[in-house]
């Protein structure tokens, strides 16, 4: 279990402050991996949405709204073949990291560490 966050004179500023600030703080790693996975998730959806209706009208056929084009396939299969890789890939990192060890590097706990504990 993590412990409380104590201000001291080395400690970041949000911890330092106090208040929603350190609420927050607590909290930066997992609001920015989300705001991160929206962002690339509206990039992608935007990008394969402009892609599809340019084939349209190459085709002499109607563009799709935002809305007709959630409901395609192609979107969600792109979708899903983009995120398959991607967890896969942090999940042999996270997984990976708590069994498997690195001797020298600051990314994995020492050798002689056990499993349950934390670095």
């Amino acid at each position: 279990m993590d412990k409380e966050p104590k201000p001291h004179p080395k400690a970041p500023w949000p911890v330092k402050k106090g208040g929603i600030y350190l609420k927050i703080y607590k909290h930066s790693l997992s609001i920015a991996f989300a705001v991160l996975f929206l962002a690339s998730f509206i990039l992608h959806f935007y990008g394969s949405l402009k892609d599809y209706n340019e084939e349209q009208v190459m085709k002499n056929e109607k563009i799709v709204t935002v809305f007709q084009y959630m409901a395609e396939s192609r979107f969600w299969f792109e979708s899903f073949q983009n995120w398959q890789s991607e967890f896969l890939a942090v999940f042999s990192l996270v997984f990976l990291s708590i069994w498997l060890r690195e001797k020298g590097s600051p990314e994995s706990k020492p050798v002689d560490m056990p499993y349950n504990e934390n670095s």
